[in-house]
């Protein structure tokens, strides 16, 4: 499962990101598909990207933006998240693809099960995407800021302004202690994402948080068969988040890599459709 998913991973990022050559100019792309989310945290100003990030697009809305900005990304998020759950992470998610292939590099793991870290994630997706941005807002343009793109978003940072900065050398003077924020969290992420599988995804991730919330009653969901399951244990043993898949194959934390499935001798556990028996 796990070169087949690799391969699916890059096939989501190449499809998502299409104009590949804008990373050598510099230049973003502006077509009428960027009026479109991508499911996965992917920068709308990535230069290769052909779609939109619809963490910045609610974040947009809770800053002022027009009202039926807000009905359209809430319904995306809704039917991908029912449809799909976490499944989006694993495979789908740029940032995700970058955190799996530096966890491949051979170096001793941190296997934990953040118990509480995990929990930080809903305050990100709370205090960033909707307070912040709904309640601060500028004197002159009544508009609020999009603090989780500003502040936190390793994916921006990596996919666009690390690119921008790169391809265009009269913005590198502008560098100010914003991008050093960003720039250093993105760092540290890169650096524990060696050690600790999907660190931020598991931790920061607000986009992770919502679909987490429909992990456990999403269409493509996994599934037990507990006439199979012997209760070996070997599903958890090679849970690298430390779940148990047999007792919960569908928890909030669950982003659908699939070695539990792959690593279980009786075939007990596979993905699959939730009407589906």
């Amino acid at each position: 499962m796990g070169k087949k998913r690799l391969l699916i991973q890059i096939g989501f990022f190449i499809a998502q990101n299409p104009f590949l050559h804008n990373f050598i100019n510099g230049r973003i792309f502006q077509g009428r598909s960027k009026y479109f989310c991508t499911p996965g945290l992917h920068c709308h100003a990535c230069p290769a990207a052909a779609f939109s990030c619809p963490m910045g697009a609610l974040q947009s809305f809770f800053a002022g933006a027009r009202y039926s900005i807000s009905l359209y990304v809430t319904g995306f998020l809704l039917a991908i998240g029912i449809l799909f759950g976490r499944f989006i992470c694993g495979f789908v998610c740029p940032f995700g693809l970058v955190q799996d292939l530096l966890y491949r590099l051979k170096t001793p793991k941190i296997i934990v099960r953040l118990r509480f870290l995990r929990y930080v994630k809903y305050g990100v997706l709370a205090l960033f995407v909707v307070i912040l941005p709904l309640v601060i807002r500028h004197g002159v343009s009544g508009l609020g800021q999009m603090w989780f793109c500003a502040y936190i978003c390793p994916s921006g940072t990596l996919f666009g302004a690390l690119p921008i900065l790169a391809a265009h050398s009269f913005l590198r003077p502008l560098i100010g202690l914003q991008f050093f924020i960003k720039l250093a969290i993105l760092l540290g992420i890169l650096i524990l994402s060696v050690f600790i599988l999907r660190i931020f995804c598991r931790v920061l991730c607000p986009l992770g948080a919502i679909y987490s919330l429909f992990n456990r009653i999403s269409v493509l969901h996994m599934h037990c068969d507990k006439e199979k399951c012997t209760t070996c244990g070997g599903c958890a043993a090679s849970c690298h988040i430390q779940l148990e898949p047999a007792k919960q194959p569908n928890a909030a934390e669950c982003f659908r890599c699939g070695k539990c499935a792959s690593s279980c001798a009786q075939k007990a556990l596979k993905l699959r459709n939730l009407y589906v028996k």
